[in-house]
């Protein structure tokens, strides 16, 4: 295995998180916004969007999992769902990816099951061309190629989270 050069780099990584935290603390002035990070994948986008976001908020977490080594299982289960009281409450969903969209759709369901006065969602990478289902994105960083990709939080077999910019992964050859 190994990793290639950088499709998208720490500083167009960095750049792009500060854009998207001003759109959303536009669109979230006023108001008490409770911001959901999907785990594993979104935890350095998740933590760099909101040092960004000039809104008051909370924060919480969701852990669900869909993948086995490198392609979706079709499954979705949630490890953790967010202790806070989500009804009435505006409520952005933060995930590193969005690529079949089964993930996606099956924890926005959840989420919506709880009354929230608003649910938007923003992702880092947004994978168009492997889209199976189709899930309203509000808040997209970059379009990327349907090539496996690495870095900022996305893994291979849980490695590769520390790369500090994005790469597509690629196995070596036996």
């Amino acid at each position: 295995m190994f990793i290639g050069t950088p499709i998208i780099s720490e500083e167009q990584i960095q750049l792009k998180v500060r854009e998207l935290a001003n759109k959303i603390s536009k669109d979230y002035a006023q108001k008490d916004l409770i911001v959901i990070g999907i785990l594993k994948g979104s935890f350095m986008f998740f933590s760099d969007l909101i040092r960004h976001i000039k809104s008051p908020l909370k924060i919480d977490f969701l852990i669900a999992s869909s993948y086995l080594k490198d392609s979706s299982s079709g499954q979705v289960k949630i490890h953790y769902f967010p202790r806070e009281n989500l009804t009435d409450k505006d409520v952005l969903l933060v995930d590193d990816i969005i690529d079949t969209g089964i993930s996606l759709h099956f924890i926005r369901e959840k989420i919506l099951e709880m009354k929230p006065s608003s649910l938007k969602i923003c992702v880092l990478l947004d994978k168009k061309e492997r889209r199976v289902i189709d899930v309203p994105i509000d808040y997209v960083g970059f379009s990327v190629p349907n090539k496996f990709i690495v870095g900022y939080g996305l893994d291979y077999q849980e490695m590769f989270r520390n790369i500090p910019y994005l790469t597509i992964f690629k196995k070596e050859a036996k």
